[in-house]
């Protein structure tokens, strides 16, 4: 996979980073490859803009976003990326939760450290802008 990517940390509240992740797609209609460093925390929700236009991605596209061990930070509690079947044309926004047997269900904490944005069947030459929410500590 290939792609790009450009990452803006952008301090939305002294605890409070939202990482915004814009993204361009390759002939092979993906992106992957690429990291950046997140800081440690619990990630408070995700949304996710596709281009519009000439720059608009194929219609259920997928996005997913992998820690240091290859671990899905977007997962929905069920073991599916929150990143699945994206619209187009809509912005969504959606928060990654971890569930404990089948019960208990918490935010997504994370460690910290290289990410890896990958992002599938979006079509050639397309875009689209994710921004990752993380507050500092536990919640």
């Amino acid at each position: 996979m290939s792609g790009a990517i450009l990452v803006s940390p952008i301090k939305v509240k002294p605890t409070i980073v939202n990482y915004q992740v814009t993204w361009v797609s390759d002939a092979s209609e993906n992106v992957g490859g690429s990291t950046f460093n997140a800081k440690t925390g619990t990630i408070l929700g995700v949304e996710f803009v596709p281009g519009t236009s000439i720059t608009q991605p194929t219609d259920l596209y997928d996005v997913d976003c992998l820690d240091a061990l290859g671990i899905s930070v977007f997962d929905n509690g069920a073991a599916t990326s929150i990143g699945s079947n994206l619209s187009n044309t809509l912005a969504s926004h959606h928060v990654p939760l971890v569930g404990l047997a089948g019960t208990t269900i918490y935010r997504r904490w994370i460690r910290g450290g290289p990410l890896q944005v990958t992002v599938q069947n979006a079509g050639n030459t397309t875009s689209g802008v994710i921004n990752i929410y993380v507050v500092d500590g536990i919640i």
